[in-house]
């Protein structure tokens, strides 16, 4: 009698891969998990209880077929595993790495909420893809024939990123514009390495590339180039630049030398780490060491800014949010890791100030949660006569992301956005007012998760996809 592979989760308890220990991890800025072995993620992939109804797949953005590559995994079929896998995702590795799946698929896992502990989807998911690159299962896009039409994908984030693989494989002229000198935006630049090594994010530029993918770097669209030039040059335009102007604080010395933006402290540690000259990093305005670092805000930002002052050699971390840690919107399990390397959480408090020039204090004022808001969330309230001042010689603002004003940095006040200056577009298309032209990812729906701007980026290119084959129906008549 066959071995039963599934539905192992009553007799074998949960496990992740192991995780470096905190005092060996916080010298270097590599991943902190390692990778299951093949035995390893068989047994845990045989932990599914293969549900009639999967919410791991439901609550996913993407709604991967979980349980089927869960139970070919299990079954040694790992060819078929990756091949399902990359069916509905077009970065599997790296939302293996970075998605909060203890919020989607595995907060939501049926074995987890009857106490058997959640599936390690995410461990998996990494493990198969990664063994896709290493067997060279994964190819560079062949379409089947090549097509005139030519579409234009303003970021190379991961949602411009995922519309133009789509688009690359049917064989459409695909161009990709960016700001910066190396394509994966965030991935490359705002997520640090010890949870997104960025040899995985370059692998998949160098595939899509060696594909047909055409990137244009260096290339600030409205200085640069205009939008209106790109219009003319392409059938389509894809919108991707995700939203990078960072929400300001406010009160007396806010402006002082020693506060700094949150996305200004990655992107020098991650140049950095590429082997850059970033002379901000050298002259130690963003730089952490040997001081006492104090980073506002509680998103998965912040939770990078502080573990990132812990590797480079802090005399002290502190993470002031001005709710309490089950209110918190970062991963708990992003947390937790910061609290094993030596981040000190402080809960309920919120600047209303700034002391010295360079910063030597934040004044901090002790909050109380109140009545709850529309979100249905407790909202802070101020604790009268509790302030104190919070000792600091770096500063970081991790408060989250709000849109450029595109419309007037491309000269185009003819495109809508919304009230919050996100680009107005359909979003189950994606298609703005202008046509022919698409929002995807966090300059559509506000700054949001990877894993939504890829699913945003494959429907846009679906859409376009959808015109194309009409006008050929229509023409063929």
């Amino acid at each position: 009698m066959a071995e039963q592979k599934m539905l192992k989760f009553v007799t074998v308890g949960k496990a992740m891969p192991e995780k470096r220990a905190a005092e060996s991890r916080t010298h270097d800025f590599n991943e902190i998990y390692g990778e299951f072995v093949e035995a390893k993620a068989e047994e845990q992939a045989g932990r599914c209880s293969q549900c009639g109804v999967p919410y791991c797949q439901s609550h996913c953005p993407l709604h991967n077929n979980i349980p089927d590559w869960l139970r070919l995994t299990a079954e040694g079929r790992l060819q078929e595993a990756y091949e399902i896998s990359q069916a509905t995702n077009t970065f599997p590795e790296i939302c293996g790495r970075i998605c909060p799946q203890d919020r989607l698929c595995e907060g939501n896992c049926v074995i987890e909420q009857s106490g058997h502990g959640t599936v390690t989807i995410g461990q998996v998911e990494k493990y198969i893809t990664d063994t896709a690159w290493e067997k060279g299962w994964v190819k560079p896009i062949t379409p089947a024939q090549e097509r005139p039409e030519s579409v234009a994908i303003i970021g190379a984030g991961p949602g411009g990123l995922a519309a133009a693989d789509r688009l690359r494989r049917e064989g459409l002229q695909v161009t990709v514009y960016d700001r910066y000198d190396r394509a994966g935006g965030l991935l490359t630049y705002g997520i640090p390495g010890f949870k997104l090594e960025k040899d995985i994010v370059l692998r998949r530029n160098a595939q899509l590339e060696a594909g047909g993918v055409r990137f244009v770097l260096n290339c600030n669209v409205g200085d640069d180039i205009s939008f209106a030039e790109i219009r003319e040059q392409h059938d389509f335009v894809v919108i991707a630049t995700g939203v990078y102007k960072t929400r300001d604080l406010q009160g007396p010395g806010a402006g002082a030398a020693g506060i700094v933006r949150a996305i200004d402290y990655l992107t020098a540690s991650n140049r950095r780490s590429f082997g850059d000259a970033v002379p901000e990093f050298e002259s130690g305005e963003l730089n952490a060491e040997g001081k006492k670092v104090v980073v506002i805000g509680g998103g998965d930002t912040a939770m990078d800014c502080v573990r990132t002052a812990i590797r480079q050699g802090a005399d002290s971390v502190k993470c002031l949010y001005r709710r309490d840690r089950a209110n918190m919107p970062g991963s708990q399990r992003e947390v937790q890791n910061a609290e094993e390397e030596g981040v000190e959480f402080v809960w309920l408090t919120a600047p209303q100030g700034f002391a010295g020039e360079p910063v030597t204090g934040v004044m901090v004022q002790k909050m109380r949660l109140g009545q709850p808001d529309a979100t249905g969330r407790q909202s802070p309230e101020v604790i009268e006569g509790a302030d104190y001042v919070e000792e600091a010689d770096l500063v970081i603002k991790a408060l989250g992301f709000e849109p450029e004003e595109l419309p007037a940095l491309w000269d185009t006040p003819e495109l809508e956005v919304t009230r919050w200056g996100t680009v107005k577009a359909d979003f189950q298309t994606h298609e703005t007012n202008l046509p022919g032209v698409y929002a995807v990812g966090d300059i559509q729906r506000g700054a949001s998760l990877v894993v939504w701007a890829i699913r945003d980026g494959r429907e846009a290119a679906d859409d376009i996809l959808s015109k194309l084959a009409a006008r050929t129906s229509v023409a063929a008549e």
